[in-house]
């Protein structure tokens, strides 16, 4: 399997299809690459190299006791980019990997950058303070650290149901994709998990979306349960220069993996390439 070595020696697993311009995906948490497959198909298949990795602490990657926030994930990303020499790059963050790809061209730039989409990202802040009274409340967050430290399997697979909206009237989510979602997570070591989730809620990412110098698609959608769009699309489309921000009615968070929104979305992100 492909491995490139981060700074600080951690293994980092990746995925490497096609050729052409590259597209690099960077996952939500507590995921892998492997919740890409299909974009990475996608645009394989329509001319372009998709590269995607698994985060460290997690999947395929190593799993240190340290490094589990966003200024080392960022530096992971810039590993695996300048290990590949990749220029021209389309990069695409759902979730906490929205915040790494946002904190990567905080710290790195935008010199082999094109362009970026945002999905359902955590920027600029999720966490609820008196300067963001959209965000959400720490209790939130100390809920989600206990049911990864007690019993992180049922934790998994009940919030399955919130990140694809399962638990909504009508809804149409297979058995087969909370699966999924329940093995992906239980493949992450329960320390990044833990860790994880601090970095995602807490890390302030403002600054960071003001040296977006890039066209930016920001989709988000108005039905997220676990990044609220109020604190999130709705102000970091507002903050980045050179944007289209599209919400997408009723969708959950992991809309790219559901119908009807993965096709509005995978359309969404080859126009976007293509452009």
């Amino acid at each position: 399997m492909p491995f490139i070595t981060a700074k600080d020696g951690t293994q980092i697993f990746y995925k490497d299809w096609g050729s052409g311009q590259p597209v690099v995906f960077s996952h939500g948490w507590p995921l892998t690459a492997d919740v890409w497959d299909a974009q990475a198909q996608l645009m394989a298949d329509n001319g372009f190299r998709a590269v995607f990795h698994d985060r460290r602490g997690g999947g395929r990657s190593g799993q240190p006791w340290d490094g589990n926030d966003l200024n080392t994930y960022a530096d992971d990303l810039a590993a695996l980019i300048e290990t590949l020499d990749l220029r021209d790059i389309i990069l695409v963050g759902h979730s906490t990997g929205g915040g790494e790809v946002t904190r990567y061209i905080g710290l790195h730039g935008t010199d082999r950058v094109a362009k970026a989409v945002l999905l359902g990202a955590i920027p600029p802040l999720m966490l609820k303070t008196d300067a963001n009274p959209e965000g959400l409340p720490l209790q939130v967050f100390d809920e989600i650290r206990a049911g990864v430290a007690n019993d992180r399997s049922q934790f998994y697979e009940d919030l399955s149901a919130m990140f694809y909206g399962a638990n909504r009237d009508g809804a149409n989510v297979s058995q087969g994709t909370r699966d999924a979602f329940w093995l992906w997570s239980m493949s992450v070591g329960i320390k990044g998990a833990y860790d994880c989730v601090k970095a995602f809620s807490e890390t302030d990412l403002t600054e960071d979306l003001g040296r977006f110098d890039i066209p930016t698609l920001i989709i988000h959608g108005d039905d997220d349960q676990i990044v609220p769009i109020v604190a999130a699309g709705d102000k970091s489309s507002k903050l980045v220069k050179d944007v289209t921000y599209k919400v997408y009615p009723g969708a959950p968070h992991g809309l790219s993996q559901i119908a009807p929104f993965r096709d509005q979305f995978n359309a969404d992100l080859l126009a976007f390439a293509r452009s």
